[in-house]
């Protein structure tokens, strides 16, 4: 293995002249004497000094810069919209939405015709012509139940203005609360065993 080596380093010392017969040793003239002088990149007629770099990049910037600050004028809203209160925005944001707060009843309830069977309901609650309250269940489009509802001033502790849940009145009995802007209200129900 020795006597190979030796022989491949020998053979590369006698070659090494004949590939690089072009070329003077040590290396003068175009090669590293004046490097990249007379290089023409990009197009480029002369080279670019750090000077010309540093404004380019100072140049860059501030276009920026003036755009950023166009698109932030046109983000600030005008008039009244700008004077307006975050309570005022959000109450006309919930008064937009159209759905109704959704709760799920886990127990089959009983009503004056049948049982209201276990699912998930969308709550409503209203009062009538006779100013009576009434929370009606809706599955879809369809009215699966109206119960009589009590009126209250109570937010039943939530956190926000639209709201529907249930809470357990003792072991046969559900309390049904409802809120949203126009009123609140909650009725008990009878569970089904």
């Amino acid at each position: 293995m020795k006597k190979f080596l030796i022989a491949c380093l020998f053979s590369i010392c006698l070659i090494s002249p004949v590939m690089g017969d072009d070329v003077d040793l040590p290396a003068s003239g175009d090669l590293w004497d004046n490097w990249g002088a007379e290089q023409n990149f990009y197009g480029q007629d002369k080279n670019v000094s750090d000077e010309d770099f540093d404004k380019a990049i100072d140049s860059l910037k501030s276009k920026k810069n003036k755009r950023a600050e166009r698109l932030r004028k046109k983000q600030i809203p005008k008039g009244e919209e700008f004077n307006q209160a975050n309570e005022t925005e959000i109450i006309n944001e919930q008064a937009d939405k159209d759905s109704l707060p959704v709760v799920t009843i886990p127990v089959e309830i009983i009503l004056k015709d049948g049982l209201l069977p276990v699912g998930h309901y969308q709550l409503k609650g209203e009062k009538t012509d006779d100013n009576k309250v009434v929370l009606k269940l809706y599955q879809a489009q369809f009215l699966m139940a109206e119960l009589p509802a009590i009126e209250t001033d109570d937010d039943f502790d939530e956190e926000t203005i639209t709201f529907a849940k249930w809470i357990l009145e003792g072991e046969d009995k559900l309390k049904i609360i409802y809120g949203s802007i126009d009123l609140n209200a909650y009725t008990i129900v009878d569970i089904s065993n």
